[in-house]
C-alpha cells in the first residue's frame, strides 16, 4: 500500500501540472479505506476530474445531497450504512450514476448491484487506472442519454413541451403541472412554443398542425379559442397573441 500511495501522491503532483483548475466531473468516492480514496483520487485528478471523500453510509448521503456530484464510487462495506443501503436510499429519489467497489465476488452480489440500480461494479483488488476506465464510460453513456433527452425537450417559460410523450407541462412557483390538450391543441402551442418570435399565417398553422380534412381558416381560430381558454384558468393570458391582419405569435409584443 505505500508504494501505492507513493505513486498517488506523484500522479497528484503530474495532475496539477497537465490539468490545472480545468476540472469537470465531481466524483464522490464512498470509501472507509483512507489509502484506497486517496490514490483513486489521485487518478481521477490526472483524468481531469475532481473527487469528494465520505467515509461511511450517512456522511455519503450527506455530500450527495449538497455536493451533487456526477458519479459516486459506493464500497460495500462501509460503517454507519452499507453501500447496499446507500444505493437503496439514492435510487428513491436520484438516478446519479454509481460504481460499487467491493471485495465480494460472487455473481449474485452483482446480480444483487445491478437490480438495485448500480451501474458497475469493480472488484478489489483493483488497478485504479481501470476504475478510472470504468467512470469515464459510464459518464459518456450518461452524457450520451442526457443529449437524448434534451433533444426531444423544448423549453419556453412557463412551458416544457416533451415531443416524446406529447406532454406539456408548465412552471408556477416552483411546482409542474401537466396541461390537458387535445392532439390539435398539443401541435399548435408546441408549434408557437418552437417558433416564439415568429407570426404564422391561419393558413400555416391550418397545415402544420391541424387533422387533414380540416380545410377552413376559421377552424384555427375556435383551437386557438379553446387552447386560450385552458391557459387562462391557469393564469396564463395572451398566449396564443392575435396579430391583427396576419394571424397568431407565441406572446405578444413586451
Amino acid at each position: 500500500m505505500n508504494d501505492l500511495r507513493f505513486d498517488a501522491q506523484k500522479w497528484r503532483a503530474d495532475s496539477e501540472q497537465d490539468t490545472g483548475a480545468n476540472h469537470q466531473a465531481l466524483i464522490l468516492i464512498a470509501e472507509d479505506e483512507p489509502e484506497i480514496a486517496d490514490i483513486l483520487a489521485a487518478y481521477l485528478a490526472r483524468s481531469g476530474m475532481r473527487a469528494v471523500h465520505a467515509t461511511d453510509g450517512i456522511k455519503t448521503l450527506a455530500l450527495h445531497s449538497s455536493m451533487k456530484p456526477d458519479l459516486i464510487l459506493l464500497d460495500i462495506q462501509m460503517p454507519k450504512m452499507d453501500g447496499w443501503k446507500v444505493l437503496t436510499e439514492l435510487r428513491q429519489h436520484s438516478q446519479t450514476p454509481v460504481i460499487m467497489l467491493t471485495a465480494m465476488d460472487q455473481d449474485v452480489d452483482k446480480l444483487v448491484a445491478l437490480r438495485i440500480g448500480a451501474d458497475d461494479y469493480v472488484i478489489k483488488p483493483f488497478n485504479p487506472a481501470e476504475v478510472v476506465a470504468r467512470v469515464q464510460a459510464v459518464l459518456r453513456r450518461t452524457m450520451d442519454s442526457r443529449q437524448q433527452h434534451t433533444q426531444h425537450i423544448l423549453r419556453v417559460e412557463p412551458f416544457e413541451v416533451d415531443l416524446e410523450s406529447h406532454a406539456i407541462s408548465i412552471n408556477q412557483d416552483g411546482q409542474r403541472h401537466l396541461l390537458s390538450l387535445t392532439l390539435t391543441e398539443f401541435k399548435l402551442l408546441t408549434h408557437f412554443i418552437h417558433s416564439p418570435k415568429r407570426v404564422f399565417t391561419r393558413g400555416e398553422l391550418l397545415e402544420a398542425c391541424l387533422p387533414e380534412g380540416d380545410t377552413l381558416e376559421r377552424t384555427v381560430d375556435s383551437h386557438i379559442s379553446k387552447l386560450r381558454k385552458k391557459l387562462e384558468v391557469l393564469g396564463i393570458h395572451g398566449i396564443p397573441a392575435g396579430v391583427r391582419g396576419v394571424g397568431y405569435r407565441f406572446r405578444g409584443e413586451s
